[in-house]
């Protein structure tokens, strides 16, 4: 494959929707060459980036991509950019889904890819009201379990935030929110604060 304008190793057959994995030998190989880029003149990933986290073809400011801010980053999400965060709480594969090359992509069949718990139907209120015991089982063998419960609220604050700002069920999120406020971790606490500011 090569390597595509948000920086994701591409390929012809499964656009950027792969893992890569490695074997470690000790026999020499040979190398494959380098292929040729076939992204083109298309500039669609750079121009669909919420937070213009591709800065440049080829070049990706990590610091402020969405994927980088919600799973990877222990922190305070930045504050200028939780409003182009929209309602993502996990990530954030604009870049992938407008390529291209994704085109060809084809869902896998494997189950440790599929949908778990109704996790796409579920509100951010509903998802705001787990427990951390909820937290902890619905998310028992998936990546989302990695980040821990406070910074899936953390997310969870933003998003919600986000839909006060868009006028989505004001009242039931305001409410939600300020219950939440007292007792929350101080990372989450500053983001619900945050939330109950956009209106």
């Amino acid at each position: 494959g090569w390597r595509g304008k948000h920086t994701l190793l591409l390929n012809r057959e499964s656009g950027s929707t792969f893992f890569l994995g490695e074997i470690l030998v000790d026999i020499p190989l040979p190398i494959d060459g380098e292929q040729e880029s076939h992204c083109g003149t298309c500039q669609a990933c750079i121009e669909i980036c919420p937070t213009k986290a591709i800065t440049a073809p080829y070049q990706l400011d990590a610091r402020r991509c969405i994927s980088y801010l919600t799973i990877e980053n222990p922190g305070a999400i930045p504050v200028e950019f939780r409003s182009a965060m929209g309602n993502r709480i996990y990530g954030c594969d604009d870049c992938q889904l407008i390529c291209p090359w994704n085109k060809f992509a084809q869902r896998t069949e494997l189950p440790d890819f599929a949908q778990r718990h109704g996790l796409g139907d579920a509100s951010l209120l509903e998802l705001w009201s787990w427990t951390e015991t909820d937290f902890e089982k619905r998310h028992e063998g998936s990546a989302i379990r990695r980040i821990g419960y406070i910074r899936w609220r953390r997310n969870l604050a933003v998003a919600l935030g986000n839909a006060l700002a868009s006028g989505v069920e004001q009242g039931a999120i305001r409410d939600a929110l300020s219950a939440a406020l007292d007792n929350a971790d101080p990372l989450v606490a500053e983001h619900i604060q945050w939330a109950l500011g956009q209106h």
